[in-house]
């Protein structure tokens, strides 16, 4: 659906005709494809193979029947067709334009689009989804307000994310605190991946939405799965993209108990007591030294297990390990103390 509505955003060819019939108060029904399977279902027409135009579009439409795209909406394949999908594929529709593209779109895996001459609305059929296109003030409304959410759910994680940094350096994590954590970030991309939804549909009127996206988004992805690397239970058949998996699989009832999201962590003691005491790898705290490449990090938590004995460790403990040398052992150790102190001063101010 998400390519289907990329085709028809405001700023492509396509969608420039499907205006132009809506303002000439016509209607039209489109397929874009034109592959054996939808030939099958075609009776009748012309066949044209034109190069695609929005003026085209709309003179064709003037006529009865559909219209036949190539699958990129670059050529005009065929017009006036009557198709003749199969009767017994249900549909809620009820005016026989929209219950012809919707038995269609569940028939063969195509985009199919209708434009309802007296709704002046354009829907979308793929498979057995239907998006009505809306006006782009109301998208960009709804996107901004979903971005206002954002934002503020944004700030919160920084919040909790802020306290686990702190909690860690003083090797007082609970698993009520990471799951807080992870929640939090998972209810983030949530809400990106909605807003991702209305960029694609505004197409070049997106471009400021997808900027602000980027920039409130930026770390989430990277902290999410560093926090589960931090702190997941690794076992044979249970492995960082099958904990990130588990997490995103989650329903929104079940982000909400904090049991739930503790579970995608399958540590061995279960997950019936939020307040047991865990200690984290290091990860998390380590990608945040600059410069400081994931490979080498890996090595280092290899190396001494845990983030308490990597803090406790000297330059020269650090200098054997490989790949790392004295002056990124130098600059790691400072790291770690800069970040400690500043993890706390910011949790006890």
């Amino acid at each position: 659906m998400l390519d289907a509505l990329a085709a028809v955003a405001p700023g492509k060819p396509l969608r420039e005709g499907l205006d132009r019939i809506l303002q000439a108060s016509m209607g039209a029904l489109i397929v874009v494809g034109d592959g054996p399977d939808v030939l099958n279902i075609c009776s009748g027409g012309f066949l044209l193979d034109a190069a695609f135009s929005p003026q085209r579009l709309s003179e064709l439409a003037k006529m009865d029947g559909a219209i036949i795209l190539a699958s990129d909406a670059t050529r005009i394949a065929r017009s006036n067709v009557h198709l003749v999908p199969n009767p017994n594929v249900p549909t809620s529709e009820t005016g026989t334009r929209h219950r012809t593209a919707e038995r269609v779109a569940r028939s063969i895996p195509v985009p199919v689009i209708s434009v309802s001459e007296d709704q002046a609305v354009i829907t979308v059929y793929v498979n057995d989804e239907k998006h009505p296109l809306e006006a782009i003030p109301r998208l960009l409304n709804r996107a901004n307000q979903a971005l206002s959410t954002l934002e503020r759910y944004k700030n919160r994680l920084d919040t909790v994310s802020g306290s686990l940094s702190a909690l860690e350096v003083e090797d007082l994590v609970t698993l009520r605190d990471v799951v807080t954590v992870l929640q939090r970030t998972e209810m983030v991309r949530r809400i990106a991946e909605e807003i991702d939804g209305y960029i694609v549909e505004l197409g070049e009127d997106g471009r400021l939405v997808r900027l602000q996206l980027e920039e409130l988004m930026g770390g989430v992805e990277d902290d999410r799965r560093l926090v589960i690397k931090d702190y997941f239970h690794e076992e044979t058949s249970w492995h960082l993209d099958e904990a990130l998996a588990a997490l995103g699989q989650l329903s929104t009832e079940e982000l909400l108990d904090l049991k739930a999201v503790a579970s995608t962590l399958h540590l061995p003691s279960g997950t019936a007591d939020l307040d047991t005491n865990l200690q984290p790898r290091g990860y998390r705290l380590l990608s945040k030294i600059p410069r400081l490449p994931e490979p080498v990090i890996d090595r280092i938590v290899e190396r001494f297990g845990n983030l308490q004995k990597i803090m406790r460790a000297t330059i020269d403990d650090l200098d054997d390990t490989q790949g790392v040398g004295e002056a990124r052992a130098r600059s790691i150790k400072e790291g770690l103390s800069r970040l400690a102190e500043t993890s706390i001063l910011d949790r006890y101010s």
